[in-house]
């Protein structure tokens, strides 16, 4: 079972940037599709990013699409989400998952979350 640990998070200014880090432990995401998801208080899991194995295909959210970028990095088995432009809206926790369809397009394709890092856009 591989084990998510998720860093990067903070408070950024709207119209800022910011690159998440999801680090694997306990095993290699190169046998896992990979993403991200968030969730803001009071409301639902939301899609947010997904990667497939080989890294040649990637399928954001409508929210962020344009804004944000999705890699893998195999040598160090993370997953990085660059975020930019950001704004309010954008405001919640985010997880990154292991996944086994062939692209994550929806929080219901991810099976293991990691604990999570806190991204607040606020002047």
């Amino acid at each position: 079972q591989v084990t998510l640990v998720e860093s990067g998070g903070g408070l950024v200014q709207p119209g800022g940037s910011l690159t998440l880090s999801c680090a694997a432990s306990g095993g290699t995401i190169s046998s896992y599709a990979m993403g991200w998801v968030r969730q803001a208080p009071g409301k639902e899991r939301e899609f947010v990013a997904g990667i497939n194995r080989s890294a040649f295909a990637t399928h954001y959210g409508d929210s962020v699409k344009g804004r944000f970028t999705i890699f893998r990095h195999p040598a160090n088995n993370t997953v990085t989400l660059r975020m930019t432009s950001l704004r309010s809206e954008d405001t919640a926790t985010y997880y990154c998952g292991t996944s086994t369809s062939t692209l994550p397009m929806r929080v219901a394709s991810f099976q293991s979350w990691g604990q999570g890092t806190q991204v607040t856009v606020s002047s």
